[in-house]
Formats: structure tokens, sequence, C-alpha cells
């Protein structure tokens, strides 16, 4: 399945299944992934599907070749007036940045993921790099704002110090210090991204599915709550997977060692 440009006819976005997980794929590679209009569209609309389809259960977001992850907005698009589909697209910048998705999401790495390309890296939950991948936000650099998100997500993700180094010298750093720094969940060579990041997708969807999204609901809101508040959202959560019938499948097959099967809701 694809999104195709209208005006250059040919898929900016490409869609592949893999059982339950769901591959999205930037397809802009002459770009160097950048986002234009008609690709933050067809994402927003991707990512809508997405999140109500029951069959797939995580989703693993990359791009096309081995140069660029994404290398945010795309500068050329943004001076002929597609500024408004850009950025206006439901869920922010690529689909992703004001998204509260619900579902596992990893980052599949596969080069450069700068400015508005590391903001949607930051949109999401776990990270597979390789070993040649860079990341950074240079907005400052051009007399901009980081304002996919950067700003904001950057210290809640490293410590603040290194954070503000990143934004305010909008220098880039590479996998390797990106994963000292807890950006990045793995680094692997560059022929080994796509199957690291299934690898992962799938090893979370073996679990529950409502579980895992409870789960990651809950841990991502605490972040911006007090501690009283986190617990009653916690509280909420227990009280919704403990009364699913995956809680009591869990149960039984662990008692008949067996793996359990879930229903998928």
């Amino acid at each position: 399945m694809s999104e195709t440009s209208a005006a250059a006819e040919e898929p900016v976005v490409v869609r592949e299944r893999h059982g339950k997980v769901e591959v999205v794929r930037i397809n802009r590679e002459r770009a160097r992934n950048a986002i234009d209009g008609p690709t933050a569209l067809a994402l927003s609309s991707t990512f809508d599907e997405l999140e109500e389809d029951s069959g797939v259960w995580a989703v693993i977001i990359t791009g096309t070749g081995e140069r660029a992850f994404c290398a945010g907005m795309d500068l050329k698009a943004f001076a002929s007036g597609q500024m408004g589909d850009i950025l206006g697209a439901k869920g922010g910048f690529g689909g992703l940045s004001h998204r509260e998705f619900p579902k596992p999401l990893i980052a599949a790495v596969n080069g450069a993921a700068l400015a508005g390309g590391f903001e949607l890296v930051l949109s999401c939950d776990l990270v597979v790099a390789a070993d040649h991948a860079t990341f950074g936000v240079p907005e400052v650099k051009r007399g901009l704002v980081a304002a996919g998100g950067g700003v904001i997500r950057l210290a809640k993700r490293t410590h603040y110090a290194v954070a503000l180094e990143l934004i305010l010298t909008g220098d880039p750093v590479d996998a390797a210090r990106a994963y000292e720094l807890g950006l990045v969940n793995k680094v692997v060579p560059a022929a080994e991204v796509m199957q690291a990041a299934l690898a992962l997708a799938e090893r979370i969807c073996e679990n529950a599915p409502l579980s895992v999204r409870e789960s990651k609901r809950v841990a991502r809101r605490s972040l911006d709550l007090t501690e009283a508040d986190a617990w009653t959202l916690n509280t909420e959560a227990t009280a919704k997977v403990f009364s699913h019938p995956d809680a009591m499948e869990g149960a039984i097959s662990f008692a008949e060692k067996r793996s359990p099967v879930w229903s998928g809701d």
C-alpha cells in the first residue's frame, strides 16, 4: 500500500504489513526523505488509519535508502507555499509530533535524522539506529526554532544540560553518542536496521495488546503529572486491564504452561 503525490506521481509513503507490525516508510530519497505537503498529509492519513486498525499492534517508521531517515521539513516546498499542509496536518509535523499515538511506535533510523526528522524520532517510543546515523536539531543555525517538539522532548529523553547543548549549538551527534545519551535503544549495522526493528516490534507483539497500550499510556502521561495524579492514572489503567479477558487468559495460559492467545482488542 502507498500514498502517492499527484504532482510527482510516485509513492511518498510506502506501507508494508509484517504480521501484526506495520512498516511506514517515507519514500522521498532524492530529497533525503524531507517532508513536503503531500508527504505530511499522507503520513497524517496513515497514522489515522493505523490508530483504528485492530490488526496492527505495533508500527515502525523509517526512510528510503541509507542517507537519511528524514531531513526534516522540505524547505523548497515550504518556500513554494506548502507551509499549511506541512505544519498543519492532523497530528502535527509528519502526522506525529502532536499525536498521542496509542500503539508502540519504533523509529528505524536508516541515516541522518535532523531537524524535523529528529523530532519524528523523538515522537516515537523506541529507536533502532544504523551505526552511521546522525541526530540533531540544527534549527538555530538557520534562525529557526525546533517547532516540532525537539525543545520539549529532548530534556525528557536525556540530561537537561546535554539537551540544551544540542538545542543551542545545533550540532549533531552520531549513533554511538545518541546511544550513550539514552536517545537510542540499539545501534546495528545499516543492513540490519529493519531486521532489528522488526524483531523488537515482534517481541512487543507477543504481549497482550491492551496491556501494552495502557502501559505505554501511563508511562508517557505520567512524565507530566504529579505523583498523585500519576497514581490515579495508574489505578484507572489497572482496572481497565484487569477486567479484560486477556488478564484471565494470561493467568490460565501460565497455569497450563502454554502460550497465551490474546483477543487482540
